[in-house]
């Protein structure tokens, strides 16, 4: 599939909120709280200084363990992320605000109050990103254990989002309520929606599936793919894919954005900035966390090995708990092999394989080489833009937007100032339309 577009296509930028993962360098003196309110402000200000389409806030359900202990990479009292956003609408002016809520344990007429509140409260900058659970260990938390069939996470999210857009559309455009009721395999409800339609009439709607059902499903519901094919060969290969699957569902190619999350690092040479990559990796993949992300795959416990030496000859074990919280690789059997092969190939221990194989795409460079790169990757259609996920707190994006903002502006890829007031208008995505009369809908 080729999709053609002038020759100079607008870039979109969001910012990831870093903490739940391995990304961020903890140790780094600049590092500051994964909690307190000014960090989270400052990241927000700061990609609104550089005209961000979004602020992105992830977040878990339970903290996640490994071989029975709390996994030391999860931040430890991160605040709920509907509330941090309706305190950020305060402070922020255009930026986009988006939550991760999860579709498995939450219910459609009290999350799409949240989500309309806030964005009424932003003047239209709400956005959801959509996830889902299976695990019966998130379960405990919610006194639902493994309810769900993990082959129904899809089919509750694709419904329940469904059933969010019922609810915002139950209210008119000039401010008609009028009653819903929606009878599903997953929802039985009916009655009258409270909030009245919100300025962007539907968040925006974020998903981040990979799968088949994933991309099905971000065709069929999502706004923005929060995607994670980071080289160009890659990137093309699935923006085909997801976007051609769009037009059976009534959708246009610039209905979904697709936006991989990325790491920059910049510096005054092209080697300085390969050194300071070299350095961060080796800063966030430690030892420890080699040995971790070995026993992640091969689920079982290998303390015993040394990081700095070769693989275990054994195959994973099946159907391991060794990690609770934590979706497993896939086939872990082939991914195994996959790690063995590269490590045999570049004669890299444990460690050095690790940080190889699993460091999130970086675009490392000068900032003229890094916003050449940018371009090149939405201009051949690898994406439409870029999440950038920063590996320090509050501070990580302080250098991208002072030095390769301008750049991309200079090159008339990206936006000098906002031409909107709502995300849907910084994305160029469609307003729905209110719908008449009582909202009904069957599915089952």
């Amino acid at each position: 599939m080729t999709v053609r577009r002038p020759s100079r296509r607008q870039i979109h930028l969001a910012a990831h909120f870093p903490g739940v993962n391995s990304t961020t360098v903890w140790a780094d003196p600049r590092s500051r709280s994964q909690i307190a309110f000014s960090s989270f402000e400052h990241l927000a200000r700061t990609a609104e200084r550089g005209l961000f389409d979004f602020f992105f806030l992830a977040e878990g359900l339970r903290l996640r363990e490994h071989k029975g202990r709390v996994h030391d990479l999860d931040v430890v009292g991160r605040p709920e992320s509907l509330t941090v956003l309706n305190a950020l609408a305060a402070v922020t002016e255009r930026i986009g605000l988006a939550a991760t809520v999860n579709a498995t344990f939450n219910e459609p007429y009290e999350l799409a109050r949240r989500l309309a509140t806030l964005d009424h409260l932003s003047g239209g900058r709400a956005a959801w990103n959509v996830v889902t659970s299976s695990d019966a260990f998130t379960g405990e938390n919610f006194r639902r254990g493994g309810y769900l069939d993990r082959a129904d996470r899809y089919t509750r999210a694709a419904e329940f989002v469904a059933v969010a857009r019922e609810l915002w559309d139950s209210w008119t455009p000039d401010g008609l309520s009028r009653p819903f009721a929606h009878r599903g395999q997953h929802f039985d409800i009916a009655g009258e929606f409270t909030v009245p339609r919100s300025p962007q009439g539907h968040p925006v709607v974020i998903q981040a599936g990979d799968s088949g059902e994933g991309r099905e499903f971000a065709a069929r519901t999502a706004d923005v793919i929060f995607a994670r094919h980071g080289t160009l060969e890659d990137g093309r290969a699935f923006y085909a894919d997801v976007k051609g699957r769009l037009a059976k569902y009534g959708r246009s190619v610039d209905d979904l954005k697709i936006m991989p999350g990325v790491s920059v690092v910049l510096g005054d040479t092209a080697a300085e900035a390969q050194e300071r990559a070299a350095e961060i990796r080796r800063q966030q993949v430690s030892p420890q966390n080699a040995i971790l992300a070995l026993e992640q795959i091969w689920g079982e416990d290998l303390s015993s090995y040394d990081p700095d030496g070769p693989f275990p000859d054994s195959d994973p074990v099946p159907e391991s708990s060794i990690t609770q919280g934590r979706t497993r690789r896939g086939d872990t059997v082939a991914m195994a092999e996959k790690w063995r092969a590269l490590s045999r190939e570049k004669g890299l221990s444990i460690r050095q394989t690790v940080i190889e194989a699993s460091g999130r795409q970086s675009f490392i460079g000068t900032p003229e080489a890094v916003a050449a790169e940018l371009e090149t990757f939405v201009r051949q259609d690898a994406a439409d833009g870029f999440i950038l996920v920063p590996h320090l707190t509050p501070g990580g994006l302080d250098e991208f937007v002072d030095r390769v903002v301008p750049l991309l502006q200079e090159r008339g890829a990206f936006r000098t100032e906002y031409r909107g007031t709502t995300l849907r208008s910084h994305l160029g995505l469609p307003d729905p339309a209110g719908r008449e009369g009582v909202t009904t809908r069957r599915q089952d």
